[in-house]
């Protein structure tokens, strides 16, 4: 008797003392592509979190508690991306979200974290994540509309006024091509073609001949993410096509180079500053913080930068910061604290949040445009 009496003690306070360590942590949830069709993005944001939050730690944490990560790989899979949101929020009780890591995902999960009144920041690129602005939803990236806004600035710059489009079928590719669509005619562009090409597709040749011969078209612009643009990148070259072609800031990484290959020179890319931080002005804002970032992860990892992980950073400090301000782990508190952001430096630009902005990204230091150059990035003055 006295002896399963003193197990059964024992045994609560194994589990009180769990209780209370699991209560002692701040648990922040992350949702990440980091295998499948989309891990070159996934994959630097989930080493990015682990480092970061594992950095905070080793200096003691948030307001004297430990941060705990937990993450999911979602293989960019929205079903996948649902059923782990609804883990984070009924399970494991996470007091914010990062992620997903695309837009297709993202808006599958909207509603959820709406219902659950926990904050969200999304990695993904579509404008409709934060427009119109949703309570609990913020984007840390660049949206698709100002990325279509920066390549017409650049076609207009050079008398490039008729554009086709070749798209990605996903969702950051569909929402870019309405995007691109609707802010052209603003510019003085007018889309004279307009292919799109599915998930699986090996070969873009097919719709690459019509724009190819099609007499009216000056500059190919392509919309997507993954291996789609590379594949169209490597089929241009092959075809010949004379005109300019600038990819979306989906391919900012040097991974679409290496796999583009020669076929990849004299694109333009539109992307986030940090993957040429080292080349940026001083004058620019955000410089010390994205070289900064870019020095850590490339000598930590091994591997080249991407502005992928450069989402990842500034998502965890942003809700870190509002948690410090906050003097909470309360979700609701947190919430109003990453909304009253200002004047954050990070890796992708300065962000000024704000009941009405849930983006607040300065679009001089969030976006910049660069063309490829014997197998490397150079900024377009």
């Amino acid at each position: 008797m006295v002896k399963n009496f003193t197990l059964r003690a024992l045994a609560l306070m194994f589990i009180s003392s769990f209780i209370i360590l699991s209560a002692s942590t701040i648990k922040i949830g992350a949702i990440v592509a980091a295998t499948g069709p989309a891990s070159f993005l996934g994959d630097p944001e989930l080493k990015t979190l682990q480092h970061y939050v594992k950095k905070i730690n080793d200096a003691g944490g948030v307001n004297g508690q430990m941060i705990e990560l937990i993450h999911y790989d979602t293989g960019a899979s929205p079903k996948k991306a649902v059923t782990f949101t609804k883990r984070l929020i009924n399970q494991d009780k996470v007091v914010a979200i990062i992620g997903p890591s695309t837009s297709g995902e993202t808006m599958a999960i909207l509603k959820f974290v709406k219902k659950a009144k926990i904050p969200l920041i999304s990695m993904a690129g579509a404008v409709a994540i934060i427009d119109p602005v949703k309570p609990y939803v913020f984007k840390i990236v660049a949206t698709d509309r100002m990325a279509c806004e920066k390549v017409m600035a650049d076609l207009k710059k050079r008398n490039l006024t008729n554009l086709a489009l070749i798209s990605g079928s996903g969702g950051f590719g569909k929402s870019m091509r309405k995007q691109c669509k609707a802010v052209a005619p603003k510019f003085g562009i007018k889309i004279v073609a307009d292919e799109t090409y599915g998930k699986k597709d090996s070969d873009m040749t097919s719709q690459l001949l019509k724009i190819k011969n099609n007499k009216d078209v000056q500059v190919v612009l392509n919309p997507g993410f993954g291996q789609g643009p590379a594949i169209v990148t490597k089929n241009y070259a092959q075809l010949k096509i004379k005109h300019p072609l600038y990819q979306s800031h989906g391919v900012a990484s040097k991974k679409y180079i290496e796999i583009a290959g020669k076929s990849s020179e004299g694109v333009r890319v539109v992307a986030p500053p940090v993957v040429v931080a080292d080349k940026l002005d001083d004058s620019v804002a955000n410089k010390k913080v994205a070289l900064a970032y870019k020095n850590e992860y490339e000598k930590t990892f091994n591997s080249q930068v991407s502005s992928f992980g450069g989402h990842a950073y500034d998502s965890l400090y942003i809700i870190v910061n509002a948690i410090k301000r906050a003097g909470s782990t309360n979700p609701m508190k947190i919430r109003d604290e990453i909304e009253k952001t200002q004047g954050f430096e990070g890796v992708d630009g300065v962000v000024n949040l704000s009941p009405t902005d849930h983006l607040g990204l300065d679009t001089k230091t969030g976006m910049i445009m660069l063309e490829i150059r014997n197998g490397d990035w150079t900024i377009v003055k």
